[in-house]
């Protein structure tokens, strides 16, 4: 079993930066590719970024590419989402995810555990 915890969300102006922490408990961390998700109100939780087990390689949705960034810290069993030039249709409800299935996966379907989730909010 995996716990994850996010925290680090809030409210940002337009153009600010936030970073994300997802910690994770357990002693398997390194077994598991980390995603963020995003679920914007009134819309579907979608994908934003993914690294892989090592941190050696990551993806990121076209809608992040040169804004955000994907990290881990293994020897922490934490992973981060710093995220640079926010704009209002960043605001979502962010969740750090974890999964053994694939390689950087970006289907929901191959994540098996889930953080709460924790609050962006970009103002205009």
């Amino acid at each position: 079993q995996v716990q994850l915890a996010e925290s680090g969300g809030g409210l940002v102006q337009a153009g600010g930066s936030l970073r994300l922490s997802c910690a994770a408990s357990g002693p398997t961390f390194t077994n598991y590719n980390v995603g963020w998700f995003r679920q914007p109100p009134g819309k579907e939780r979608e994908f934003v970024a993914v690294i892989s087990r090592s941190g050696g390689r990551h993806d990121d949705a076209d809608s992040v590419k040169g804004r955000f960034t994907i990290s881990r810290d293994n020897g922490k069993n934490t992973a981060y989402l710093q995220m640079d030039n926010l704009a209002p249709e960043d605001t979502a409800v962010y969740y750090c995810a974890a999964g053994p299935y694939g390689y950087l996966p970006q289907t929901q379907r191959n994540y098996n555990y889930w953080g709460q989730g924790t609050q962006i909010t970009v103002s205009s």
